[in-house]
């Protein structure tokens, strides 16, 4: 049976924009932490050039180092704290890959990256949003086929 491509990670880009917030290895806690609330974030993609992806600093990855070092997290780095095995994905990715390495590594976040390099971030509400969009789409098309038909 032939695989349903759904819609490709370029095409949820081009609706939400290419725009990444990085963070440099260096930053502080605090100042990771004030800049997801600025951009009301829950991830921020790691990074010491804003082209590469050295690794992804999320909330998770905050409380974990606070019910592990208690108030020291907040004088530790994102370099310290971020996860550095990233799952990516390339812009000519399914939705459906996205979704099943978000569902199979539980990560809400995936840096887009082409040639090595870091061209957008795609999270579980981006695709969730995509899929819903689709489906609404799918949902008109079989009532007008049916009401044609009638």
């Amino acid at each position: 049976m032939k695989e349903v491509r759904l819609v490709d990670v370029a095409r949820v880009l081009q609706s939400k924009g290419s725009l990444v917030l990085t963070t440099t290895p260096a930053t502080s806690i605090p100042d990771v932490c004030s800049k997801m609330r600025m951009h009301s974030v829950g991830a921020l993609v790691v990074s010491r050039d804003g082209r590469h992806v050295d690794g992804m600093i999320s909330e998770r990855d905050i409380v974990v180092g606070m019910a592990r070092d208690g108030e020291k997290v907040f004088r530790q780095t994102a370099g310290q704290l971020m996860t550095r095995s990233v799952y990516t994905c390339t812009p000519s990715d399914s939705i459906k890959r996205a979704m099943e390495l978000m569902t199979n590594h539980r990560v809400r976040h995936l840096p887009v990256v082409e040639d090595e390099r870091l061209v957008g971030l795609i999270s579980i509400g981006d695709v969730v949003k995509d899929r819903l969009k689709e489906l609404e789409l799918e949902t008109n098309v079989l009532r007008d086929v049916y009401l044609a038909g009638h």
